[in-house]
Parts: C-alpha cells; sequence; structure tokens
C-alpha cells in the first residue's frame, strides 16, 4: 500500500487548515479580565470560558456584549494563546485575542464587515491593547504589545500543507505582498490575483513579545477591484508567527459568494511553518500601486 496515494488527497482537502495544531481546551472554565486602556476599542473585556467551545464575552465596558459564542483556542508558545470567535447576522465581526500570559499582557482585534457604505463586504480592523487583570494585584508594568516596524524586510515561505505554500514579503512596516511561483497548487487563486496590479494589501505588525508577532492582513484592494470575480470577499487572515520555532498559528475570516446561492461566512483555523528562501531585492522595493 502507497500511504502517500492513499492519504495524500484527503490532506490536501484540508487545504491551509493542514498543518494546524489540535484544538487547545486549557482555557476551558476559566474567566479572565482584561484592562484595555490603549486603541480605539478600550475599556474593560471580561471573557468567561464556559467549556471546550463556548465563551461568554462582554468588551468595551460592556458596550457590546452577547450570549455565548463557539470559539476556538491554539496556542503558539508554552503561554501565549490565540482565542477567536464570531458574531452573527446583523452586525458581523470577528475578535481575535492574543492572551499572553507569561507577560500578563493582551491584544484584541476586531475585524468588522460592512462598515464602510461604499463597500459593504470590505472588512475593517480594530485594535486594543491592555493587560489581564488580577483581583488584589496591582498590575504597574507600563509596557504593552505594540505595533512595530521589526518586520519590515522579511520575506519568507510559509508552509499551509504537503501541497499548498505561498511567499509573504513584508516590505514595510504597513503593507505586504505576495511573491507568485507556477505550483500548480496556487494556480487558480494567484491567476485572479495576477490580473490585479499588484498583490500588495494593507497589513499590521503587533510585536507580541522576542520573537512572536501577530501579523494581520486583509484583502481590501482585491475586494474593491474584482468583488465578485474572486468568490472570496475581503478575506481577513491573522498569523501568530513564532520565529523562534518557525511556525505559526492563526486564523481567517471573510465572506464566499457565488451566483445563486446565499452568502457563505469564512472562518477556518491556520497552521503553517516558515521555509526559508531567498528572495528578489525587488519585492522589497517595487512600488505599491495603490499609494501615491
Amino acid at each position: 500500500m502507497n500511504l502517500v496515494e492513499k492519504y495524500g488527497p484527503i490532506a490536501a482537502r484540508n487545504s491551509i487548515s493542514q498543518y494546524c495544531p489540535p484544538k487547545c481546551f486549557e482555557l476551558a472554565g476559566k474567566e479572565f479580565d482584561f484592562v484595555m486602556d490603549t486603541g480605539e476599542c478600550s475599556g474593560d473585556i471580561h471573557l468567561e470560558f464556559v467549556d471546550e467551545s463556548k465563551v461568554n464575552w462582554s468588551i468595551m465596558s460592556g458596550k457590546f456584549s452577547g450570549s455565548s459564542e463557539r470559539y476556538e483556542c491554539r496556542k503558539a508558545d508554552d503561554y501565549t494563546y490565540l482565542v477567536t470567535f464570531c458574531m452573527p447576522e446583523p452586525n458581523r465581526e470577528n475578535q481575535t485575542y492574543v492572551i499572553d500570559k507569561e507577560q500578563g499582557l493582551v491584544t484584541l482585534l476586531r475585524c468588522v464587515v460592512g462598515e464602510n457604505p461604499y463597500w459593504p463586504y470590505l472588512i475593517d480592523s480594530h485594535w486594543a491593547f491592555g493587560y489581564i487583570k488580577i483581583e488584589g494585584e496591582e498590575h504597574t508594568d507600563i509596557r504593552r504589545h505594540t505595533f512595530t516596524d521589526d518586520v519590515a524586510g522579511t520575506g519568507v515561505r510559509w508552509v499551509y500543507g504537503h501541497e499548498l505554500s505561498t511567499v509573504h514579503v513584508y516590505y514595510n512596516s504597513h503593507f505586504y505582498r505576495i511573491k507568485y511561483n507556477n505550483q500548480a497548487n496556487v494556480s487558480s487563486l494567484s491567476s485572479g490575483m495576477r490580473s490585479l496590479p499588484g498583490s500588495d494589501e494593507e497589513a499590521f505588525y503587533v510585536k507580541i513579545k522576542e520573537g512572536m508577532y501577530l501579523v494581520s492582513v486583509t484583502e481590501q484592494n482585491m475586494e474593491k477591484i474584482l468583488g465578485a470575480k474572486m468568490g472570496f470577499r475581503s478575506d481577513t487572515l491573522c498569523f501568530l508567527d513564532n520565529w523562534n520555532r518557525m511556525y505559526s498559528v492563526g486564523r481567517g475570516y471573510g465572506t464566499a459568494t457565488r451566483e445563486g446561492t446565499p452568502d457563505r461566512e469564512i472562518f477556518c483555523m491556520i497552521g503553517k511553518y516558515a521555509k526559508p528562501e531567498e528572495i528578489e531585492e525587488h519585492f522589497f522595493t517595487d512600488q505599491n500601486p495603490y499609494t501615491v
């Protein structure tokens, strides 16, 4: 029996989730209070992890709260958790938290669908940074996770599965682009993207700790130009990259549209590992076609 022939196609169907690590259930039964004192989503946050799949939440000092949602949790190292869950219609959004128990810090990324009146599928990102509140203890550390340009100048091939990889080029602190190749496994996606003026999209880079960064990218330019032609509408991806171990955990969120069928929410967990690769210099210096 050839196990590659038997199981290879099964594994390939998992696409960007093939190398995603198993679910983490360590937070089940625990509650957290966060003091988010920096950023546009500032305010107190309360998360109650009811069990291995449900979380009760209240953010921005109760300005936004909801009933139980189904959450996903993955670990980037022994002390750092990526927690993410979605709100249903009519106010669709995804909330993703980096809970850093080593430093007692936390980051919130809210990705909201439909805030832009010109582009109803467009996803916008909103951020907050703060600390984990411990009853009876004063938090005196003034440091927070923060936006950084440490990542700028980095190019790497990310391997999502045995047949799927892409090269990301982080050429400055606000944007990234993709280096294409001729792999058949990415041809359907890259052929559509090649019709764009460039693969450049806005990116956010947040330093969590030494050797660990949260990277968030959203396909806004693709949505504005190609729209329904791609079928994936302004998908947003965020990755908790562990450079000490050269691997990453993340999530994808967005909307899939297909003519004649209802819109379908995209929400998936992602795992990948880094494969260093020499990147031609022009990928770091080419003009961004979407900026003046």
